[in-house]
């Protein structure tokens, strides 16, 4: 704006000087144009203030950049990112470093969130000095998930629940089972009849009488008789017994 008030003041000020070539002796036109002198200098001395200005914050952020290039991150940094989503910081860990010396490409994920990003220098920045894992700084930080990060956060999460809903019921079948069998046992014990494992006896059990033989507890048989093969005798006249 003022840039263009100050060549309205020089045309003005122009104007003001044919017209006294014109009548030199008017003391009105004089007053006015000695005015507009002042006004085009305050004017120009304005505007050599504002670019001054202007040129001083521009090397500010040249050097806000530059400082952000010139660090150099590592994987396990902790640090702020801009989210591309929504172009706001938030904390974040750097996972691995890639590209070249002059331009550097980090790999990061965001804290709390599964996603990972590409992102050059100026898109990392170090945590704040008050930053707290665990304080209120940190939950101001923490971005809002988006709409496919919340689907898969409610897939990941009826899918758990599924699988400990297929774990209870094969656990309450196993209980089940092991009660129909333990039932089972109890009758056949009632009736007399020893089921090896359950009532304390084995199949393999020694029994007390020293000329008792291992068998089959409550088989109600005998041991299976065991037949000796005789020895062979060879007999000159080629018989043999």
């Amino acid at each position: 704006m003022e840039k263009a008030d100050l060549e309205t003041y020089q045309v003005q000020l122009s104007q003001v000087e044919l017209a006294l070539q014109a009548d030199p002796t008017n003391t009105e036109l004089s007053s006015l144009r000695e005015e507009l002198k002042e006004l085009i200098s305050l004017t120009q001395a304005a505007l050599a203030q504002a670019e001054a200005s202007a040129s001083s914050k521009s090397e500010s952020r040249k050097h806000a950049h530059a400082s952000l290039n010139a660090h150099v991150w590592s994987a396990g940094d902790e640090c702020l990112a801009k989210y591309s989503g929504d172009g706001q910081w938030y904390p974040a860990k750097v996972i691995s470093v890639g590209g070249s010396a002059e331009k550097r490409v980090y790999s990061i994920v965001f804290k709390g969130y599964n996603n990972t990003e590409l992102v050059d220098g100026p898109s990392l920045k170090p945590l704040p000095a008050n930053y707290s894992a665990s304080g209120p700084s940190a939950s101001s930080l923490k971005r809002k998930l988006t709409r496919a990060e919340e689907e898969e956060r409610e897939k990941k999460k009826k899918k758990n629940e599924k699988k400990l809903e297929v774990k209870a019921a094969k656990a309450k079948e196993q209980t089940q089972k092991q009660a129909t069998w333990q039932k089972f046992a109890k009758k056949a014990e009632r009736k007399g009849i020893n089921i090896a494992g359950v009532s304390g006896t084995s199949i393999f059990k020694t029994p007390d009488n020293p000329l008792g033989k291992v068998g089959v507890t409550g088989s109600g048989k005998g041991m299976t008789p065991v037949h000796l093969q005789g020895k062979h005798k060879f007999q000159a006249d080629g018989s043999a017994d």
